[in-house]
């Protein structure tokens, strides 16, 4: 009885070890596999990218991601946007891996801080990077040379003060790079002369000089050689444990995908145009709603990207002039010269609307010079019509009633009622009128109008009494 007992207890805790291992085993076996979120920079760095970038470190924190890849492909962007993304990477608790690639990339300008920011930089063959030298909105002009004999007491002159606001630009951007620089232990160097230069490197030259930690022909080919290295984050240093990972490309959400759109500075410029024209519309044809409402709505999308975009606020007057003009033209006719003025303020005020010195963010000439011919084109189509007004009778007013016809309300003597477009009018004749004699009126003085019989109407001839 004992012994039954005994090789029970013995049959139960084989099958519970057993039942042990397996779940063990499928623990194992189902595990969640180490993900890299891989975060694609391309285009110029905007207000978009920034968001973007930063919304996706916090959410790879949160996931306990071991590493984030930041792919650069940019011809650089807006500093405030830069210096937000350089900022996100700082204070990541993740290790973030810079990647210039694919092949053929780069990381110009606002990218070069970048790069220098994450904890480990890498590119791939046939990339480049540098000409981080910042350029201010509206363009500066050259610095003038420095004048040897200034006395003490001389007053600064407006080209003075222009290098001396220049310098101190770029004395600020050398002293944020080479933070960067000293921090991971990268060449300060040349990333100075990035800055002050416009110096820039290939792959293979920034691998020889310091300027990066390693060159890989892709993403998965960097995460091989980096595993198991050390990096030092806020929380202190991490090893790079990237066995068997897997990289996942993070895309951007609706509201990112939204706003890269609108502060797009061609799209910005077409709703700017088709807010403006909208307008006109409306104002031409009120109550008709449709125009107003679609301008309004892409005049107020204009101006919010007009906000987050490098604008030279003297082209958007002067583009606010030209169509200023335009409409002038149509409201007060000139014969040109009020629209031919606007056309050329359009233009000028197009051409230097986006600030060309900001890479990334220009305006296409085709674009600009296809709205100018389309507005010349309206401008022509406005005049041609005007002219083949004046040959036309007049339809309304006083003007339009001569020769329409009409009937006589009652018989009478010289004045009388008429019935005329509908209503009732005073109507004077020099010969008797029947009642439902058929009438045209030849002239009209205010309230009243003067008529003849039908049969008697001679072509352009009025009679007054």
């Amino acid at each position: 009885m004992h012994a039954r007992l005994v090789l029970r207890l013995l049959l139960c805790l084989a099958l519970a070890l057993a039942s042990l291992s397996w779940a063990v085993a499928q623990d194992s076996a189902t595990a969640p596999e180490s993900v890299v979120p891989e975060v694609a920079v391309s285009g110029a760095i905007g207000p978009a990218t920034s968001r973007y970038v930063s919304k996706a470190l916090e959410d790879a924190a949160q996931r306990g991601a071991p590493l984030v890849i930041l792919r650069l492909d940019t011809p650089g962007g807006l500093d405030a946007a830069m210096r937000e993304i350089v900022q996100a990477v700082l204070a990541s608790p993740v290790p973030v891996a810079g990647f210039v690639g694919p092949s053929g990339a780069r990381a110009a300008s606002a990218g070069t801080y970048i790069l220098y920011a994450t904890h480990i930089a890498a590119m791939a063959p046939a990339t480049n990077l540098g000409a981080a030298t910042p350029v201010s909105i509206g363009g500066e002009s050259a610095p003038a040379p420095e004048k040897q004999d200034q006395t003490e007491g001389d007053a600064p002159s407006t080209a003075d003060n222009a290098t001396a606001k220049r310098r101190k630009v770029v004395n600020d951007a050398v002293a944020y790079i080479r933070s960067l620089a000293e921090q991971r232990g990268r060449n300060a160097d040349w990333a100075e002369s990035a800055v002050r230069e416009g110096a820039s490197l290939s792959a293979r030259q920034a691998l020889a000089d310091n300027v990066i930690d390693d060159i890989a022909d892709s993403p998965q080919a960097l995460l091989d050689k980096i595993n198991g290295s050390q990096v030092t984050t806020v929380t202190g240093i991490e090893t790079l444990t990237l066995t068997d990972a897997r990289i996942q490309t993070v895309e951007p959400g609706w509201r990112t995908e939204l706003l890269q759109i609108i502060t797009n500075p061609t799209v910005a410029y077409l709703l700017f145009m088709i807010g403006i024209y909208g307008l006109i519309l409306e104002g031409l044809n009120p109550g008709s709603a449709v125009p107003g409402v679609i301008g309004g709505i892409s005049l107020l999308c204009a101006l919010f990207a007009f906000q987050v975009l490098p604008i030279n606020y003297a082209g958007l007057a002067l583009v606010v002039l030209g169509v200023a003009l335009i409409i002038a033209e149509v409201f007060a006719p000139s014969f040109g010269i009020l629209g031919l003025g606007g056309i050329g303020a359009f233009v000028f005020g197009s051409i230097m609307l986006m600030d060309t010195d900001v890479p990334g963010f220009e305006i296409p000439l085709g674009l600009i010079g296809g709205l100018a011919v389309g507005s010349a084109l309206l401008l022509v189509f406005i005049f041609y019509m005007f002219l083949r007004s004046r040959s036309k009778r007049v339809w309304t007013g006083h003007e339009g009633l001569v020769g329409q016809r009409c009937v006589a309300l009652e018989d009478f003597r010289r004045e009388g009622r008429v019935l005329l477009q509908g209503e009732s009018w005073l109507a004077e004749c020099a010969l008797p009128v029947a009642c439902d004699d058929k009438l045209v009126v030849t002239a009209v003085d205010g309230l009243k109008v003067y008529v003849c019989a039908a049969a008697d109407t001679q072509p352009g001839t009025a009679y007054r009494h």
